[in-house]
């Protein structure tokens, strides 16, 4: 389960940027997870607790906000701009399953719904990244 890997990765950003900031106890983490992660928020909330160390004072008592960021995207012949509701819908787990694992194939399953170009920009929706942070310094 990569969820772990990611909210290891969350929690190690927070602290090197409250390092950066001087911020000596973090009171609030908020991630954007993008949609196109297809990550389950109730499981990456979980990873994101169990991933934070008891010992380091930094993080007692810290408060973590999940937010997603919907996909969005531009087709670039037409440059229609659209959203995963305004497509088919993928066929099966493993269309999506694969989209989690590597966003980049979503132009493998996705198509512009005005004139079906499997060629589209990603403007939103990709990723999960360390949205803000507070503290106390």
């Amino acid at each position: 389960m990569h969820e772990f890997a990611l909210a290891q990765a969350v929690v190690d950003a927070a602290l090197q940027t409250a390092d950066q900031a001087g911020i000596r106890r973090i009171v609030r983490i908020t991630v954007r997870i993008g949609e196109l992660q297809q990550i389950e928020r109730d499981c990456f909330a979980f990873a994101l607790n169990e991933v934070l160390p008891t010992t380091e004072p930094r993080l007692v008592d810290v408060a973590i906000a999940i937010e997603t960021e919907a996909a969005r995207f531009r087709c670039r012949p037409c440059a229609h701009a659209f959203a995963l509701p305004d497509v088919q819908p993928l066929e099966g787990d493993s269309e999506a399953e694969a989209i989690h694992f590597i966003p980049e194939l979503a132009h493998a399953f996705i198509r512009c719904p005005r004139c079906q170009s499997p060629d589209f920009e990603v403007l939103a929706g990709r990723g999960v990244i360390l949205q803000s942070l507070e503290g106390d310094q």
